[in-house]
């Protein structure tokens, strides 16, 4: 199972979102893969407004905050 956190430094919700991420990851196996949007244009412009937004197996699951009772049931 991937998790695709798509982020940038700076960003509070970013930080809240991967510190629960890190948190879930001792309970539950994932692979966890963070990008920088600062570090790619069309990724800038794609999730500029909508960070952080978390994706699983290549598909959007969240955006803005992490529920992690929803984030379970989509591991599974």
């Amino acid at each position: 199972m991937e998790v695709l956190l798509y982020s940038k430094p700076g960003c509070c919700l970013c930080d809240e979102v991967k510190a629960r991420l890190g948190r879930l990851r001792e309970q539950h196996r994932f692979e966890l893969r963070e990008v920088n949007i600062l570090k790619d244009r069309e990724l800038f412009e794609e999730f500029k407004e909508q960070i952080p937004v978390v994706f699983i197996n290549g598909r959007k699951a969240f955006k803005f905050r992490l529920d992690e009772a929803p984030f379970i049931r989509c591991l599974r």
